[in-house]
């Protein structure tokens, strides 16, 4: 395969890249580093050991790097964190899966009176590298913290479990503008591929081992194959989602439009509703003939459920 045209610095949002600076119980200084700015002194890892678990995941997708962790805090706490990117459909019933995956795993397979269900606590973080958090309507935050919480007050009602997600394409501070290690750390995994060096706002050790970590012309023959590979999957990817995004776009447009003008037409509310679904409907069955997304894709395209997917696809197979 061919060389690619390269940066000084390799992008580490690939999954190689991700890999290679994160991965690995030579660099897990880094990895800390970059959690506990994420954790904004909630939390202070003094330790980290890399779990050998593989039981969660879509290991055959585009960027599913999956980082199961037990993490020792200052305190002699320990707490487990599974660290993923993805842009799967389905996001965070994903993530609630993975997250119900390693509590559950916690269990002993007897003697549970004795266990009293002792459970660590469980942090999922999300890297998402060019695409939105979904539903996230008109926020433009980077940084979504979440944990169980009352509805009515928003007292917390639990702690131990914690959902943190990272929406880079909200992060739009210049070099100048980073107040913060999280500001540096955020922008360094969104601009890395595209810096010429380290500047005065990055000069701390850590970051001078992040770029010399990430120096495209220090890798073997070898990693620049497998980081080559890994930076076009990476495009194929942004290039298939792009396609799905302006898909989505158009679709809900027309479903609009035309919900719209039935519900004008019929002059009543429902009559609106009934061109709404109208529209839906017929975006679902150009979505289905063209055979390129499952029904769970097509229905998080068309914001339906799955089961008015299936339905469209069973009126659809009895008119054939």
């Amino acid at each position: 395969m061919s060389e690619l045209k390269q940066s000084k610095y390799i992008d580490i949002t690939t999954d190689y890249g991700f890999k290679k600076v994160f991965g690995s119980d030579t660099n897990k200084d880094l990895l800390i580093a970059f959690l506990n700015e994420l954790f904004r002194g909630r939390k202070v890892i003094a330790d980290l050991y890399y779990n050998k678990n593989e039981h969660v995941g879509d290991t055959e997708d585009i960027g599913t790097v999956i980082f199961d962790l037990t993490c020792t805090a200052d305190n002699g706490e320990r707490f487990i964190i599974e660290v993923q990117r993805t842009s799967q459909v389905n996001l965070k019933k994903r993530m609630l899966y993975y997250s119900s995956k390693l509590i559950a795993d916690q269990a002993p397979k007897g003697n549970r009176r004795a266990w009293n269900y002792e459970i660590s606590e469980v942090y999922i973080i999300v890297l998402m590298d060019g695409f939105a958090m979904p539903d996230a309507g008109e926020e433009k935050y980077f940084l979504h913290d979440i944990c169980l919480c009352y509805r009515d007050h928003g007292k917390i009602f639990y702690g131990d479990l914690g959902f943190i997600y990272i929406e880079l394409v909200n992060f739009v501070k210049a070099e100048a503008e980073l107040v913060n290690d999280l500001d540096r750390w955020l922008y360094v995994l969104k601009n890395m591929s595209s810096l010429n060096g380290l500047s005065t706002y990055l000069r701390k050790p850590i970051f001078e081992k992040l770029f010399q970590l990430a120096e495209y012309s220090k890798l073997k023959p070898e990693e620049r194959e497998m980081y080559n590979v890994s930076l076009r999957n990476k495009w194929d990817a942004e290039s298939i989602r792009s396609s799905q995004e302006e898909l989505l776009k158009r679709a809900r447009e027309k479903a609009m439009a035309e919900g719209k003008a039935e519900g004008k037409a019929e002059g009543k509310a429902e009559g609106k509703a009934e061109g709404e679904a109208k529209g839906k409907s017929d975006v679902i069955k150009n979505l289905l003939s063209l055979n390129k997304f499952s029904n769970s894709e097509i229905a998080e395209l068309a914001d339906v459920t799955l089961e008015f997917v299936k339905q469209i696809e069973a009126e659809k197979a009895k008119r054939k």
